[in-house]
């Protein structure tokens, strides 16, 4: 299937007034879970303008430090990502824990940068944008917009950027066995 880029959302839509967004449920981390994928899938282009005006900034002031930093994350993430496809112990960490992971990779890319360049590069050209669009995705409440559009990618229906990523974090997966859940008690 052809990746497709997703449309970019209306910034009024993306950061409205704070009736538009809610603390997460701490104590329901699937739920909270599923708010941030929604949420990473529906806003992933304006997402991915807010990290790319960052990193530009960034990148501006200290070229060859984000070049290091971007690829030594870039280097480590697929390689905890090939990694864990090896490992089910690996695997079953990063499908029930995806932040964790995340946040492992983020560390590991930290000390090997602080080993190679430019720590506070690092901290705000790469780690900035990405906590951005976490408290983000954390903070804004879906619409029906938002769930047709997660559904449409959990079922392959469409294949954007940021769906890639999230199936590679394995992300994914609980969307469609919550969908064909769905269905069969519609059925019934």
């Amino acid at each position: 299937m052809e990746v497709q880029v997703a449309p970019l959302r209306a910034w009024d839509d993306f950061f409205p007034g704070s009736d538009r967004f809610a603390r997460p449920d701490f104590k329901d981390i699937s739920k909270w879970n599923n708010r941030v994928v929604s949420n990473l899938l529906y806003y992933q282009t304006n997402y991915l303008m807010v990290a790319a005006a960052v990193v530009s900034i960034v990148g501006f002031l200290s070229p060859l430090n984000m070049l290091i930093g971007g690829t030594v994350v870039v280097l480590v993430f697929m390689g905890f990502v090939w990694v864990s496809h090896n490992k089910d112990i690996l695997r079953k960490l990063k499908k029930q824990y995806p932040t964790t992971f995340v946040v492992v990779i983020m560390l590991s890319s930290y000390f090997l940068i602080s080993y190679l360049g430019d720590v506070m590069v690092f901290m705000f050209g790469i780690t900035l944008p990405l906590l951005l669009m976490f408290v983000h995705a954390s903070l804004r409440l879906r619409n029906i917009k938002n769930k047709l559009e997660n559904k449409m990618e959990g079922i392959g229906l469409k294949k954007t950027p940021m769906g890639i990523i999230l199936d590679a974090l394995e992300q994914q997966e609980d969307s469609i066995n919550k969908l064909a859940d769905y269905i069969s008690k519609a059925k019934e």
